[in-house]
């Protein structure tokens, strides 16, 4: 074909790279049809944290119940010893493709996404492909961005729609706080002192879960065997990000002598909260711009589930109140690259999140980043 008759089509999510780099992008075909969850069987009030805390309470003169007014938790889940993160993003995954009677045949790609991985190598998501039956033109692999994994990954699998390399992906991720709870509780004991108490305190709000969230491209009907989709309508996503506070929360290994390592997370929660706010603004502003919607076209708000001292502040630098979002923290924690997603599903099931809604998922996470999408429900 001769070029002056060639034909070049160029997705919609790529149209603001046009005039120069952008991390904005809006979507015309894609759709987020399921999330499902597996909760952690294990119910871990903040009562019984204190308890085993409890000497570090009495040599800084901290009162009971301090735990759950910081934070607004009250409980949060464990898996049981020796479970593995694939079995949770396995067991969401088979219910996501139950619930929706989707064929694993038709999943162009399958991506992990959470913080607990079961290893440097291979990818956590191969071992859940293999036990879902995916076949071998899908594409497998992990991604890992702190809290905002899950976002990431439905980026990763929207894109690939958009361009037309795939129908349909899956998202998967399983997280658990249990280790680094223990662990977190051990050092407090050893090292009594307010300033490790205020650099733990984020880490014993730490949960566990998992999900899987089904993205196509809205081509899947009842007409050839699937169950009725939702639909969910991913229209933009805006992203900006503030890697000169990557030192802000830390987890990882940390050698403690020749061979031996040791378990730690800190997080300086006052200045990620306030470096955390001032990032999310600047997202929104771009969000608003980029969505073309005004703050009042904005029916509800999803955000990453942290405590509630972070969500009061981000609700009223947005400007919303306490109806317009849905919260899952007070009793499930902060189950990291899980949240939001589980949050969505909870907030569906309650009929919180009605047809037709317009939606943002809001998330910031360590690194610092930001992601913020635009759905119409």
């Amino acid at each position: 074909m001769p070029y002056s008759d060639a034909v070049v089509v160029i997705p919609a999510s790529y149209l603001s790279f046009i005039n120069g780099f952008s991390t904005d992008m809006q979507y015309a075909r894609v759709f987020i049809d399921d999330i499902s969850y597996q909760l952690a069987p294990r119910i871990i009030s903040s009562e019984e944290i204190e308890r085993r805390i409890e000497p570090v309470y009495k040599a800084l003169h901290i009162p009971k119940g301090q735990l759950k007014a910081f934070t607004g938790i009250e409980q949060r889940r464990w898996w049981n010893e020796g479970f593995r993160y694939s079995d949770g993003a396995i067991s969401a995954a088979k219910k996501c493709l139950n619930k929706t009677n989707f064929d694993i045949k038709d999943i162009g790609a399958i991506i992990y996404t959470g913080v607990c991985r079961e290893g440097y190598e291979p990818a956590t998501a191969c071992r859940v492909a293999a036990q879902l039956g995916a076949n071998s033109h899908t594409v497998i692999h992990d991604i890992s961005n702190a809290c905002l994994g899950a976002m990431n990954g439905i980026i990763d699998i929207a894109n690939r729609i958009e361009l037309g390399q795939i129908k349909a992906g899956l998202v998967v991720s399983c997280e658990s706080a249990h280790s680094i709870v223990e662990s977190s509780i051990k050092y407090l004991l050893d090292n009594p002192t307010m300033s490790v108490f205020a650099d733990t305190l984020a880490t014993l709000t730490g949960g566990s879960g998992a999900t899987a969230i089904l993205i196509t491209d809205g081509s899947f009907t009842e007409h050839q065997g699937y169950h009725e989709l939702k639909g969910h309508k991913l229209l933009t996503v805006t992203s900006r990000t503030s890697a000169a506070d990557f030192e802000i929360c830390h987890w990882g290994m940390q050698p403690v002598a020749s061979g031996l390592f040791k378990e730690v997370m800190t997080t300086d929660a006052p200045l990620l909260l306030k470096k955390g706010m001032n990032l999310g603004n600047l997202t929104w502003q771009d969000f608003l711009v980029e969505s073309d919607w005004q703050r009042s076209d904005v029916n509800k708000l999803i955000c990453h589930q942290i405590g509630s001292v972070n969500r009061k502040h981000v609700l009223e630098q947005l400007k919303f109140n306490e109806k317009q979002d849905f919260i899952t923290f007070p009793t499930l924690g902060n189950m990291g690259t899980v949240s939001l997603p589980v949050t969505a599903a909870m907030a569906t099931e309650k009929s919180f999140l009605k047809k037709n809604d317009k939606v943002a998922f809001l998330g910031i996470g360590s690194g610092l980043s930001c992601i913020m999408m635009g759905l119409e429900w």
